[in-house]
């Protein structure tokens, strides 16, 4: 018997267009072999949850029920694998054999919701993680990420959170321009409020600090002597790290590329989106 993904809702009282429902999504796994004798698995998970209030993009008093299904198949002792993510939601109380409010649907894998506000999902499944951040209300994207999401309140009395992500031109991309390092995005839930494109005088320099076979990165919140986003490249082992830091101070709710401390020949340049 296939495992069965199971969400039973039972609520005393109900609005008009709230009714008892049950929902059942199979979950399954194949095995087998490909052309060349290999083994290959091919996996589907479902995976049902339910958000709190306060969903950006949806109602103030409104919760979400989300399904998540990932598909996988990799071939067995082979590195990386396919795997692609949908994601449906549907206010909580609509009975899910409805239309949902959006449909969303991507490659990778590991689709999580986070701060109640966002849905992200690992696409890298080979040699380099990287995600894609997606707004939980509406389903739009909201910005891709090399470095793990960061996220941060930049109050301490209500919790407001703001979200960091770098970008990283894949090696080998055809660049428009050859200075480009990568790009530095804050973000709230709702919007990106601000990218900072990051350039490197020598294009050598660039190449080195954006390879992903070569280089390593970090992005990591600091409070003293005042609240900054610390990026950090070095590159990996055998060489030597040779860590390149800069920093770049949050101000009103805002990069202050102004005032970024810089290694010598990189430069920081803030833009809108």
């Amino acid at each position: 018997m296939k495992p069965i993904a199971v969400l039973l809702i039972t609520v005393a009282v109900f609005a008009q267009t709230h009714q008892p429902f049950q929902a059942q999504s199979p979950a399954s796994v194949v095995y087998g072999a490909n052309k060349d004798g290999q083994q290959t698995v091919e996996i589907t998970n479902v995976a049902y949850e339910v958000t709190g209030t306060g969903v950006p993009g949806r109602p103030q008093d409104q919760r979400l029920l989300v399904r998540t299904t990932t598909r996988t198949k990799q071939v067995v002792d082979e590195i990386g694998m396919d795997a692609s993510t949908m994601v449906e939601t549907w206010p909580l109380g609509i009975d899910p054999k409805q239309k949902p409010l959006y449909i969303l649907k991507s490659p990778g894998m590991d689709g999580k919701t986070v701060d109640g506000g966002l849905f992200v999902i690992l696409r890298g499944l080979e040699d380099t993680e990287w995600w894609s951040v997606y707004k939980l209300g509406t389903g739009e994207r909201l910005f891709d990420t090399y470095v793990p999401l960061l996220g941060f309140s930049i109050r301490r009395d209500i919790q407001t959170m703001r979200y960091a992500g770098l970008e990283v031109p894949e090696d080998g991309a055809k660049l428009k321009d050859p200075h480009v390092v990568a790009v530095l995005t804050y973000a709230s839930a709702e919007r990106v409020l601000r990218e900072a494109l990051i350039t490197s005088d020598d294009p050598k320099q660039a190449v080195a600090l954006r390879s992903f076979a070569d280089a390593s990165r970090s992005v990591t919140l600091v409070e003293t002597p005042a609240r900054a986003l610390k990026l950090s490249i070095s590159q990996n082992y055998p060489s030597a790290p040779a860590t390149v830091s800069l920093i770049v101070p949050i101000v009103h709710d805002d990069l202050d590329a102004a005032h970024a401390q810089m290694p010598a020949h990189l430069h920081l340049t803030a833009r809108s989106r």
